[in-house]
């Protein structure tokens, strides 16, 4: 169970790792600008800890593409983190850099420290273009776990059997087909085949 500081430091931390303040923070939720700030975190009289509403934690974890679990690993003080292996988007849909499951070989990657990551075979990927707008932008940085199963409504990245890498939302999956939801309202939502999918890994973390 968190405790209250645990729950307003995950707060605070998901702002730090955003570049954002917590006001900041709380309009990319769409919330009003003061609801993380110090002041609404303890009574006026000082005595009675006020916690943040479970909606506006939701809407928090939604708009940085966090999942609670994540957020619960950070608040409750795994915040060391580790280096992981980075590289391009597009660079993803060649070959050489991943293995038929997912997981990042071979040469040509960069590193970079994330706090709150401890999957060991966690890796980055770089945004390029607009495909992920506004959820994920242009060279922004996305943390993917190919051992930590996904379930609907997580966010994705999954390479197909073409060299073709989404970024997008799980929707449905049948025996068959793959639904993939686009961030982007510009951009179509995907039905794939089963058999067209290489790989699929779950998004657990981004930097903004």
């Amino acid at each position: 169970m968190l405790t209250h500081s645990q729950i307003w430091r995950g707060i605070d931390r998901l702002a730090q790792r955003a570049d954002l303040s917590p006001s900041a923070l709380a309009k990319l939720a769409g919330l009003d600008p003061t609801t993380f700030n110090p002041s609404k975190r303890i009574s006026a009289d000082g005595t009675k800890p006020r916690w943040p509403s479970t909606e506006s934690l939701a809407k928090t974890l939604s708009a940085v593409g966090v999942s609670f679990e994540d957020f619960a690993t950070l608040a409750s003080g795994s915040s060391a983190g580790r280096s992981v292996p980075l590289l391009g988007l597009a660079q993803a849909g060649n070959n050489g850099f991943f293995d038929d499951a997912g997981f990042p070989v071979g040469t040509g990657w960069e590193e970079v420290h994330f706090p709150g990551v401890s999957d060991e075979n966690a890796y980055a990927l770089e945004i390029s273009g607009d495909s992920m707008a506004p959820l994920y932008r242009d060279g922004d940085r996305i943390v993917v776990a190919p051992d930590s199963p996904p379930r609907k409504g997580d966010r994705v990245v999954v390479k197909t059997r073409s060299g073709e890498v989404l970024a997008k939302e799980l929707g449905r999956v049948t025996a068959h087909t793959i639904e993939l939801i686009s961030l982007n309202p510009a951009y179509d939502n995907r039905v794939l085949d089963q058999a067209e999918v290489m790989w699929m890994a779950r998004i657990v973390w981004a930097s903004q």
